[in-house]
């Protein structure tokens, strides 16, 4: 049966990458496991020839990703990504005048990572995670928090239990919700008030530029371009009125968003430049999108290639950190412990485990110094600098780096600058 785009309902008659198959990315493996199967998923992602979404058809459902009680993914594990929190909060805080009387509503809040810094400046806060266990780690940190998947029945409750919010936000989960129309309707609900939205997501422009096939899994279901979410926005009532590009995550925008009735000021030069930006890019042209999968790989070919010349001549390659990414990023190569020996990260969550697909094992950070390995790939790139400074250590043995995206890149252990 052929798929539909989610936003337009056109059929989906063309492909932007065909990645193969690769199991969940968040569902590693204990060891008890690994004498079991693994269901593979396809990974083949389509562009909407009419609204031009990009897009993965839905074959594993939300709940099936985020609602196991397992969920591997915890914010707080990042510095540099709780820095960008705070940073956010601290200047919402003083933009808004946001107060004791004010109330600040997160969804896809994860283990309290943001809310913590409005919480702690004496703004009230309520997360919405699907996640129960890092909602679990969010209440610890004494987060309000639902566990539930947001839409416009969520949002209605929250309106009836706490009032409408003065700001609403939703960093990284719009291209995680297969119902954009479900979610996008309930931030119209939470917003009635008169509040503000801000979201942040990855920039599709970024991705293709830079070559970031591996942010492609089952849990990112669009890959979103500024044009197609204004549209998407503008359909549901609602107006954006500024957006910035940020760094993170390979390149995101923070787009901010009220009811079309409450559009005041008028929106900002950036919103009508990166629109033009966009359409000058070719973005609002099928043709834009083709050739991508030759980029990838070839992508393919040079790690692979790189690997397997250097296990042939001897040495240890290890890998840091196991985000989702790199799960996508391994399977695609076809790389398992014969090319890599095992991985780190600092999330007890995932250390003891394995990945899913390639089977490699996880361990704490420390296992680096310990078996000295003559190569670190550096599966979180977006992370390159925070990692290398971690990890300078490795320079003691003449270790080297290798960053895969968005094109291979071998450097010497020592902090980036």
């Amino acid at each position: 049966m052929q798929p539909s785009c989610r936003f337009c309902a056109a059929p989906l008659e063309h492909t932007f990458v065909d990645l193969g198959s690769a199991p969940p990315c968040q569902r590693h493996l204990t060891p008890a496991e690994l004498e079991g199967p693994e269901v593979f998923h396809p990974l083949h992602v389509r562009v909407c020839a009419r609204c031009f979404l990009v897009q993965l058809p839905e074959v594993l459902r939300p709940e099936e990703i985020f609602g196991t009680g397992d969920y591997a993914y915890f914010s707080a594990y990042s510095d540099s990504w709780v820095a960008h929190a705070r940073r956010f909060a601290e200047r919402a805080i003083e933009r808004q005048g946001l107060g004791p009387a004010s109330r600040v509503v997160e969804i896809a809040s994860n283990d309290g990572y943001l809310l913590q810094h409005f919480a702690a400046r004496g703004v009230p806060v309520l997360g919405i995670e699907p996640a129960a266990n890092c909602a679990a780690a969010a209440r610890a940190r004494g987060i309000p928090s639902w566990v539930e998947f947001f839409g416009e029945a969520v949002a209605r409750r929250v309106v009836a239990e706490h009032g409408a919010p003065d700001l609403v936000v939703a960093n990284n989960v719009l291209a995680h919700v297969p119902d954009l129309h479900d979610f996008v309707g309930g931030l119209a609900v939470l917003l009635g008030g008169g509040g503000v939205a801000s979201l942040e997501f990855p920039h599709l422009l970024r991705l293709v530029l830079g070559n970031q096939f591996d942010t492609i899994y089952h849990e990112h279901y669009s890959y979103l371009g500024f044009g197609s979410v204004d549209e998407l926005f503008r359909h549901h009532g609602l107006a954006i009125v500024d957006v910035e590009e940020l760094p993170t995550h390979g390149g995101s925008l923070r787009v901010t968003a009220r009811r079309k009735e409450f559009d005041r000021p008028a929106a900002t030069p950036a919103v009508a430049e990166l629109l033009e930006r966009e359409r000058a890019a070719g973005m609002r042209d099928l043709r834009w999108y083709q050739g991508f999968g030759e980029r990838v790989a070839a992508t393919r070919r040079a790690l692979l290639g790189f690997l397997i010349a250097a296990r042939g001549e001897g040495r240890r390659v290890a890998a840091y950190g196991a985000p989702g990414k790199g799960n996508t990023l391994l399977n695609f190569c076809g790389i398992r412990g014969d090319l890599i020996e095992y991985t780190v990260d600092r999330s007890p969550h995932k250390q003891g485990n394995y990945l899913p697909g390639s089977r490699i094992p996880i361990f704490a950070p420390e296992r680096i110094f310990e078996t000295r390995p003559d190569y670190v790939v550096i599966l979180p790139w977006n992370l390159e600098a925070e990692i290398r400074e971690q990890m300078a250590g490795i320079a003691a043995w003449g270790g080297r780096f290798v960053i895969p995206i968005p094109e291979l890149r071998v450097v010497a252990g020592e902090v980036a600058r």
